[in-house]
């Protein structure tokens, strides 16, 4: 990134010194970017790991009626899509 900004700069103004200057000013505001993510994101697992007890207090996912499919109905459901691509491309193949 700061090698094409370099280039970019150099054949727009023949310049050495607005080079070094633009460049040292990409690469600070790349290291602020950098830093400010990485603090948001440390900032955001925080978030995240104090929702966790949170979560745990208010009861699991089977007091909530939130549970998992069954095994067997996604085998089903499985079988079924495939057997329903099956006959799709027998009927693209009938004129």
């Amino acid at each position: 990134m700061l090698c094409s900004t370099a280039l970019t700069v150099y054949f727009a103004s023949y310049s050495i010194g607005t080079v070094v200057v633009i460049t040292l000013a990409c690469s600070l505001l790349l290291q602020l970017t950098y830093f400010a993510s990485v603090l948001f994101l440390i900032w955001r697992s925080g978030c995240d790991s104090r929702a966790g007890p949170r979560a745990e207090h208010f009861g699991s996912c089977n007091e909530v009626g939130s549970q998992p499919p069954d095994h067997d109905e996604v085998t089903n459901e499985s079988v079924d899509l495939r057997q329903l691509d099956q006959m799709l491309a027998i009927s693209l193949l009938l004129p």
